[in-house]
């Protein structure tokens, strides 16, 4: 597999840069990864497409207030981006600056908040913050929401109630899961009235989400590190699922990740952990069925990862149509509903669309 195989291009104005009015006024695009078959239609008839039992597996992270601005003591300009908390004071982060900070210098940041570089972990800094007995709150106080690279204005208070899941509750993630940012409350409702099984996981999405693979053959690329944990529950709801004949649905790429990293073994375990699972096409998937997603980066590891589960050139065909179709890109943009490309090492070929 090649980089340049993931390319394509994408008019800027389809890159959505502010979230629809309301949750779940978006559009969803159907593609059955078997057939190349599309179905276009609207992210409130989602509850319509899940069968009662089916297992829904959301990520339940939560966005950290995560870049803080500031200066070195020298007083050239920084920002700041904590990427991993690592204890009550201590954090790994990017540090943006003319010139890279050494260890034993001193960060001064948004709110009289300082900093001590205590080393360098590859791209990552590790820093330790002065007088900070959480690390949290720190940021919730003086940091700012951070946007991705590809939403151009500074970020506001829709941002930080947008840019969040609504149901959120783990802290540490500094990039939204964004295919459940589509969901409010009244739909999960509707979900569960419906019979469906609504679990969850949680993966601290990681910067690294956003940094272009700089390698044309992929097996060069070294996947970033993200944090996840796979609850008994999880693995119970699914266990039942499979026992009825029902599907599991991840709700977003980092819920499929975080699942199939469990299961790297053959079988689905309980347990926390760091992945670097990198899924590219000939990856055979042992738990998702069907996978929500949004519109993802060219060149980007997540477009291959969609390639593996839909087929590639399903998903070309698909981004084509969306292209044409007016959907929205990306983290605030509209949504896909893929139904899995079945192996055909399991007896079923699948069927490229025409």
């Amino acid at each position: 597999m090649f980089l340049q195989d993931f390319d394509f291009e994408l008019p800027p104005e389809l890159i959505a840069q502010s979230p629809p009015a309301t949750r779940g006024a978006s559009r969803l695009l159907g593609l059955d990864g078997n057939t190349g078959a599309l179905s276009d239609g609207y992210f409130q008839q989602f509850p319509e497409q899940v069968a009662p039992g089916d297992v829904l597996v959301f990520n339940d992270t939560r966005v950290i207030k995560a870049r803080l601005a500031g200066a070195k003591e020298s007083g050239g300009k920084i920002e700041v981006l904590v990427e991993r908390v690592l204890a009550a004071d201590r954090a790994l982060a990017q540090v943006r600056a003319s010139k890279s900070p050494r260890a034993g210098g001193r960060l001064m940041l948004a709110g009289g908040v300082v900093a001590t570089v205590l080393g360098r972990q590859g791209e990552f800094f590790e820093l330790r913050f002065e007088d900070c007995g959480d690390i949290f709150a720190l940021l919730d106080r003086h940091g700012a929401v951070p946007l991705p690279p590809y939403i151009t204005h500074a970020a506001d208070g829709v941002d930080e109630a947008r840019y969040q899941t609504v149901y959120a509750r783990t802290p540490g993630a500094v990039a939204a899961p964004t295919a459940g940012l589509h969901f409010d409350a009244a739909m999960l409702d509707a979900l569960k009235a419906r019979g469906a099984v609504l679990a969850q996981i949680t993966l601290h999405v990681g910067a690294g989400t956003f940094q272009p693979v700089r390698v044309a053959d992929l097996r060069e690329h070294n996947m970033h590190s993200e944090w996840y944990d796979v609850p008994q529950a999880t693995i119970d709801a699914i266990a039942a699922a499979r026992a009825r004949g029902s599907r599991v649905l991840a709700v977003g790429t980092t819920s499929l990740r975080a699942l199939e990293s469990a299961a790297a073994d053959g079988e689905i375990k309980v347990g926390t952990g760091d992945t670097r699972l990198f899924i590219t096409p000939g990856y055979r998937f042992r738990v998702v069925d069907r996978l929500l997603t949004n519109f993802h980066l060219p060149k980007s590891t997540l477009l291959m990862l969609v390639s593996a589960f839909a087929g590639m050139d399903n998903v070309r065909h698909a981004y084509q149509h969306a292209i044409a179709q007016r959907y929205r890109f990306f983290s605030y943009g509209d949504a896909m509903l893929i139904e899995k490309q079945l192996d055909y090492r399991q007896g079923a070929r699948p069927t490229p669309p025409k």
